[in-house]
């Protein structure tokens, strides 16, 4: 399915987004010492910056900001940069202590007004079409969708096994051998009564403590070949201008 034609409300607009960006960014601390993973700088600016122009220019309207560690930083970060995207209502939901990706969730909930709800990874970018996605939930006729993307080698990363009909099957732990394979990209639609499932929980992982927990094929996969980067190591931080130049330049040569 496409995103909406010119002229029409696109189907992100109505969908609140939640980056979880509250990790104590450990892995990343030999290169980036004195503030949180998102605001590591990436071909010259923040990697928050690259986010907040991605999700505007995919037709976002609201996003709520999961933070933990170093939280001043990105609200007053957040703060500076409200003038430069003024369709896009931002908001900032800081966790007492760290509660995991789930649980940071789970906190964000009374701040939620959508079903379903988009959730990204506050330490990757995937290049993906965030419109159609959305557009495609009411036919997906599942609790939660995810965005998976093929990689040359995904030895560090875990893999999904799935069906002929694009469902989850089995999340697969990395430490595979290498080589291509379809991984989770970190960019998920997750209906409101699977988030709420969420609550009460305390600390705990999305990953582990509810999506693979599922029963197979309860899961929606929306499969893309863009470029996918996971900022988490210094390496990988490196590796990130490429990529986000490229769908920089994408977005510009748009109609």
């Amino acid at each position: 399915m496409t995103a909406a034609p010119p002229g029409s409300a696109p189907a992100l607009a109505g969908i609140d987004g939640v980056v979880l960006a509250g990790g104590l960014g450990t892995r990343l601390r030999s290169v980036v010492v004195d503030r949180p993973k998102i605001l590591a700088p990436v071909g010259g600016r923040p990697f928050l910056d690259h986010l907040l122009a991605w999700l505007a220019g995919q037709g976002a309207r609201r996003v709520v900001f999961s933070l933990g560690h170093l939280a001043g930083q990105v609200e007053a970060h957040l703060a500076a940069r409200r003038d430069n995207f003024p369709g896009l209502e931002l908001e900032a939901v800081v966790e007492p202590e760290p509660l995991g990706t789930g649980g940071a969730l789970a906190h964000c909930r009374p701040a939620l007004r959508s079903d379903p709800v988009l959730v990204i990874n506050g330490d990757t970018f995937l290049e993906v079409d965030l419109d159609s996605f959305a557009a495609a939930w009411p036919r997906l006729a599942a609790p939660a969708a995810l965005v998976t993307v093929e990689v040359p080698d995904a030895a560090r990363y875990g893999r999904l096994e799935l069906s002929p009909d694009g469902r989850v099957q089995r999340f697969v732990e990395k430490g595979g051998p290498p080589g291509p394979a379809w991984i989770n990209g970190g960019i998920y639609l997750l209906s409101a009564g699977l988030i709420e499932r969420l609550v009460g929980m305390g600390r705990c992982s999305l990953e582990r403590d509810l999506l693979e927990r599922l029963p197979p094929g309860s899961i929606a996969a929306f499969a893309t070949r863009g470029g996918f980067i996971d900022i988490g190591t210094p390496e990988s931080l490196a590796e990130a201008p490429k990529i986000l130049d490229r769908a920089a330049r994408t977005r510009t040569s748009l109609p």
